[in-house]
């Protein structure tokens, strides 16, 4: 009796290790998509001969994702990430700030079900216009978020923080994304 319950979990324990790579490869390969969700800007301005000037203002944005996730580890999602970002047009105080930027990341993520949590760390190039100056640049950038995924299709929530030396952006998104 012992023996045949060893076996039958044995097999179990066979079946499921054998299953488990299948599922993670299955999210695996070139990745696509698209996001839209709320921008700020914090930070202080440069605001000439006055000194500098408390800056705090959101807007709409949106941004397009590349990537590629690499399905490796059973359970856990290892990815490199390309983003285009346009952070809108964030006002206060009459300052409008035009910014937008290309960011990549590494992504590192778990898998729970259809359900999954991720991380990412990378860097972006950014370009803002303030007034009539311009500054550009190139800083860390970082996030977490959350997804849901069925077959090839994929919706996040997430948010990213792009920190600069004088303000710092950040991005709370849904994106839907594809995967080849």
């Amino acid at each position: 009796m012992q023996t045949l319950k060893i076996l039958t979990a044995g097999t179990v324990l066979a079946a499921a290790l054998v299953c488990a790579p299948a599922h993670a490869g299955g999210d695996s390969g070139f990745y696509i998509g698209a996001g839209i969700g709320q921008a700020s800007a914090d930070g202080d301005i440069d605001g000439g001969e006055g000194g500098n000037i408390s800056f705090d203002g959101d807007d709409t944005a949106y941004k397009l994702i590349a990537g590629y996730n690499f399905g490796i580890i059973p359970l856990v999602d290892v990815a490199a990430e390309l983003e285009y970002l346009d952070f809108g047009e964030p006002d206060d105080n009459g300052i409008e700030v035009d910014a937008n930027a290309i960011a990549a990341f590494g992504v590192a993520g778990v898998n729970l079900g259809p359900v999954g949590l991720f991380g990412k760390l990378g860097a972006f190039t950014w370009d803002a216009d303030v007034g009539s100056s311009s500054d550009d640049g190139t800083d860390v950038a970082y996030g977490i978020g959350a997804r849901f995924h069925i077959a090839s299709f994929q919706i996040r929530a997430e948010y990213e923080l792009f920190d600069t030396d004088d303000a710092d952006l950040d991005l709370l998104s849904a994106s839907f994304i594809f995967t080849f």
